[in-house]
């Protein structure tokens, strides 16, 4: 068994490092603690649920590192200070996020001090063969908000497409509209969580830690992990196809309750055994073969042993500078927090006019499913006609009070396609009101598309005083104010016109443009600008 070898360590030589290490983990704790707090969060549910046993997987690959490289004799000084740096960078990544309140930020942090951590008890040269273990523990974060309702439609759009081709092989008459499996007389919604992003995470956590264990060339191991994801979706869509067959054959009750949840672990199970078999089948392209049990190393002999001589580290020079470090960010950040922000100023959708010029409206509440998904904290969905004129012009509007913490605006690019909706085009336009506070912008204008009908859509991301077309511009935008004013409030603005059965797209952007002249000089009651002057100038 390999030998834990520090005698060619710099610093103090002595076998303390045990204790000292521990110190350096609690210290750290305030520094971390709202991104701890973020992934209990995560971990609660379905998708995260595979959370927390990661750290327990990275804590295993990194003590069989240990056993099986032992440390090799140094003519020269061990390389201590780049593990130190890595702290240090890591600890400045994590006062951002705190100051910002944005846990996402902190656990990434976390992450890189781990990194650092292991390089200055270990040295360059050996800690950075042990990166592997840590890089893994990026498997347990959750995906920052926006980019996982990107994932979980993208997903939706396939695991639909799939399933429904799946369905049709069994000769089963089906019909596809957005996301809604339309069996004739039962029709089935392919919701967020049949995405298949609940399978995707630990299928590519476990794919990473095979490919690890897996002995065989280097190209063989790239492709095990490559293979997760589209085996997944694959998977997950045959799941979808096959509750579509049952329903249609049996009824609606196979679509719920413990059938639905059982069918998925069905599919899970099945990820992890094709996964075996793609190794197996790479072994038979070797020309050496390994059967299986060998193919895969999962040797555990002496790991109880490596784990204990860990408190036997050396209390090294670079490691008390790295708890020195640690602990002054972490009483800074006790001692100096950060402002709770005040809500802004402004009036409820609610109290939004229903007559607007010659314009007469009525709002309409969401689905409280919908509702739940938007998680704003006021929302418009208002409905406005010209009388005698016919077509309608639909205002919606959802306001956030902070945009950090898991909260934030989704993206009507994300949101359509789960309707049914899909969008012909999509381009940045100009439009310009010199009477009002908001003068000339830019604007998204999408036509978006169902079956024959039509739709013209202007939507933007009014983010205190500033539009954004753009929802990552958007999201740095908060970054920055989060940190200058101290406001992550903001909003998204969007009005929807159908296309009339000529095609007159002229007409619908008229139409637009005429309800957002009387709209948008009453909009900064609701959704305050950047100054307090051009708030009252509203009002």
């Amino acid at each position: 068994m390999a030998q834990i070898d520090d005698s060619h360590s710099s610093g103090f030589g002595l076998r303390t490092g045990g204790p000292l290490l521990a110190l350096l983990v609690l210290v750290s704790l305030p520094v971390f603690w709202i991104g701890f707090v973020s992934l209990a969060e995560a971990w609660s549910t379905p998708e995260y649920s595979h959370g927390p046993l990661i750290p327990l997987i990275s804590l295993y690959l990194f003590l069989r590192e240990l056993r099986d490289r032992p440390e090799r004799a140094q003519t020269g000084p061990v390389r201590r200070w780049p593990g130190l740096l890595v702290i240090a960078a890591a600890l400045a990544i994590a006062g951002l996020g705190n100051a910002v309140r944005i846990p996402d930020i902190v656990t990434y942090a976390f992450i890189l001090w781990t990194g650092g951590v292991v390089l200055t008890v270990f040295g360059w040269e050996r800690g950075i063969r042990h990166q592997l273990p840590v890089l893994h523990l990026i498997f347990m974060l959750p995906l920052p908000q926006f980019l996982y309702w990107q994932m979980t439609t993208f997903l939706q759009g396939v695991s639909s497409e799939l399933g429904v081709w799946f369905v049709k092989l069994a000769g089963v008459p089906v019909h596809l509209d957005g996301n809604i499996i339309d069996l004739g007389v039962y029709k089935l919604q392919v919701a967020e969580a049949c995405s298949g992003l609940r399978y995707l995470f630990p299928i590519l956590s476990f794919s990473y830690l095979f490919a690890i264990l897996y002995r065989g060339p280097f190209w063989h191991k790239v492709v095990i992990f490559a293979l997760a994801a589209p085996l997944t979706v694959f998977m997950n869509s045959f799941r979808i196809g096959v509750i579509g067959v049952l329903v249609n054959a049996y009824g609606i009750s196979h679509a719920e309750g413990f059938l639905h949840f059982f069918e998925g672990w069905i599919i899970f199970m099945s990820c992890i055994a094709l996964l075996f078999l793609a190794a197996v089948a790479l072994q038979r392209l070797t020309p050496n073969p390994l059967p299986l049990s060998e193919a895969v190393d999962l040797d555990t002999t002496g790991l109880a042993g490596v784990a204990g001589r860990i408190a036997g580290l050396p209390a090294t020079a670079m490691l008390v500078a790295a708890t020195a470090v640690t602990a002054a960010v972490a009483a800074l950040h006790l001692t100096v927090q950060a402002p709770t922000p005040m809500p802004v100023a402004r009036d409820g959708f609610a109290l939004f006019p229903r007559t607007l010029g010659d314009w007469n409206g009525f709002t309409t509440p969401l689905e409280p499913d919908i509702e739940g998904v938007l998680g704003a904290d006021d929302y418009i969905n208002a409905t406005y006609v010209v009388p005698g004129e016919g077509m309608p012009v639909n205002f919606f509007s959802a306001f956030y009070h902070k945009q950090t913490e898991g909260s934030g605006i989704h993206s009507p690019e994300v949101c359509l396609p789960a309707g049914g909706w899909e969008i012909f085009s999509l381009e940045r336009h100009a439009v310009s009101f010199p009477d009002t506070a908001f003068g000339s912008f830019e604007l998204n204008r999408a036509i978006i598309q169902k079956g024959l009908q039509q739709q013209l859509v202007y939507y933007w991301f009014e983010q205190r005083g500033q539009r954004f077309t753009n929802d990552f511009a958007a999201k740095l935008a908060v970054v920055r104010d989060s940190l200058l004013t101290d406001r992550t409030d903001g909003a998204l603005v969007r009005f929807v016109t159908p296309i009339g059965p000529d095609g007159d797209v002229a007409a619908a952007d008229a139409r637009l443009l005429d309800l957002m002249a009387e709209t948008l000089p009453r909009l900064p009651r609701f959704i305050p600008g950047g100054s307090e002057e051009e708030d009252r100038a509203s009002r």
